[in-house]
């Protein structure tokens, strides 16, 4: 009895989040646990949809204090980021995204593999190198990053943030494919060396499609972090290889803020990503869940 009435607080509150199917179902979620996944949802996405509509206003409205949502709408701002040329900024920030991210991937599934399918002597140790790459702060190794640079005579230059993309995201990939790669079936694997498939064989035909969603997963997380990346930009880059968080800077002077030109310019510059992400959604929550639940 004592058992009973301690956990009847506890099985009341599991009832109320959830409740069976009428027709004998999983259980679904409560009304009450949905309104209160969407009170979440609408509070993280406040500031994205402020900082989009503040784009379509007048510096004068946007500087206001309260704020007035209900401004006039204009694509001034718009026009002015195109007058002051962003494109070059955004095709640096493309091109470091994208070759950082094909670099990375074309080197972590070898490695991923061999740590997974075909595991090497060690391999534990091996991951642990990987891992401890990422103990080092960034900002530590920007001095010795910079110097060496500058000695090899290639600071302002895209190649240098794709090398450096490529090193800094290289270790999570290996991480995020071994795990991946682990749930690869190994009759599969079996089945392709009986009919003489060689290793690259494998890689593409076998081990890339039962991925893929593993593979759209890391490729998505390293583009955000290659997209997003600013400290190395900022330090190694001058007026060729600008990306695109550094021309958002240039809205931050002495006169003042331009917040309404920042907010123009933060949107344009989240399209990519947010278009990328909604473009691979499905197989990016697959890929993220697999191997969570057995």
């Amino acid at each position: 009895m004592t058992h009973a009435a301690v956990a009847a607080p506890g099985t009341r509150f599991k009832k109320l989040l959830r409740r069976k199917d009428d027709r004998g179902g999983a259980p679904k979620l409560s009304p009450l646990w949905t309104f209160v996944a969407w009170l979440a949802t609408l509070a993280f996405f406040a500031p994205v949809a402020w900082m989009v509509l503040t784009s379509f206003h007048q510096e004068a409205d946007a500087a206001t204090n309260p704020p007035t949502p209900f401004a006039p709408l204009t694509f001034d701002q718009y026009e002015l980021l195109f007058s002051r040329d962003i494109t070059p900024f955004l095709l640096n920030s493309v091109m470091a995204s994208v070759l950082s991210t094909l670099l990375v991937l074309a080197l972590a599934v070898p490695a991923a593999y061999a740590l997974s399918i075909k595991p090497v002597e060690k391999w534990t140790d091996v991951m642990f190198f990987f891992l401890s790459t990422k103990f080092l702060p960034a900002i530590a190794a920007l001095l010795p990053v910079y110097l060496i640079v500058k000695d090899a005579g290639m600071l302002d230059n895209v190649w240098t943030l794709v090398v450096l993309y490529t090193a800094m995201n290289l270790p999570i990939a290996v991480w995020m494919m071994r795990s991946f790669l682990a749930e690869v079936p190994k009759e599969i694997l079996e089945a392709a060396e009986v009919d003489g498939a060689g290793l690259l064989t494998v890689l593409w035909r076998v081990v890339a499609p039962v991925a893929m969603p593993g593979l759209a997963a890391t490729s998505l997380i390293c583009f955000i972090f290659s997209w997003n990346e600013f400290m190395f930009a900022v330090n190694l880059t001058a007026t060729q290889a600008s990306t695109a968080p550094v021309f958002l800077v240039g809205f931050i002077t002495n006169e003042g803020l331009f917040l309404a030109r920042l907010c123009a310019a933060a949107t344009l510059v989240s399209l990519p990503v947010l278009i990328a992400g909604f473009a691979a959604q499905d197989k990016l929550v697959r890929g993220l869940s697999l191997g969570a639940v057995k």
